[in-house]
């Protein structure tokens, strides 16, 4: 498991996006504990005329999901200087109540087992974050004037990571698939238990 947490970190390295800064506030949050799969995505975005780069990581252990994410933030009147953020959230495995894959791929049609996917978006809920979608409820009587309250759904929707081969890569996606398959084992064992 060392080896992971190496390369872990040489991924971490080999994106050039203040890997000091990244690496440390994994560790905080590892606090020892062996890296048993992981996901390293470096992005660019832009926002009006700047660009701006930020990294998320997803680390699983033994015992539990750490998601991590590093922006950066260019001076202002409150900072002469540019600056970044660094955080982590670690989550119990036993509390990840969904792993969600969406598998986006060209000519289903002709679509083999372990084929390359164009596209992946995984998301993860644990409960800390909740959507509620509410509309009107309906009536069957078009005639009717009465007021019957709101319906709706609530879903789960903490974390969501989209990679694809043409912005990502082809290895950051089948990385975040094979990630998705070691989550979705670890937390079938922690449910289990």
């Amino acid at each position: 498991m060392a080896t992971t947490l190496a390369q872990m970190q040489s991924a971490i390295e080999n994106s050039g996006y203040y890997p000091g800064l990244v690496i440390d506030a994994l560790d905080t949050a590892l606090a020892g504990e062996s890296v048993e799969a992981y996901v390293v995505q470096h992005e660019a975005t832009f926002d009006r005329e700047e660009l701006r780069r930020h990294i998320t990581v997803l680390a699983l252990t033994p015992t539990r999901l750490i998601v991590g994410h590093t922006d950066e933030h260019p001076a202002d009147e409150g900072s002469p200087t540019p600056f970044a953020t660094s955080g982590t959230e670690s989550v119990r495995l036993e509390k990840v109540d969904s792993v969600v894959v969406t598998r986006v791929v060209s000519d289903p049609a002709t679509y083999a087992p372990h084929a390359a996917v164009l596209e992946v978006v995984l998301t993860i809920g644990w409960g800390a974050v909740s959507r509620i979608d509410l509309e009107p409820a309906a009536c069957p009587d078009p005639s009717c004037e009465a007021d019957h309250g709101y319906t709706g759904t609530s879903s789960n929707d903490d974390f969501s990571l989209r990679v694809s081969a043409a912005a990502d890569g082809v290895d950051t996606v089948e990385q975040a698939l094979s990630f998705a398959q070691s989550l979705s084992a670890a937390t079938a064992r922690a449910a289990r238990h």
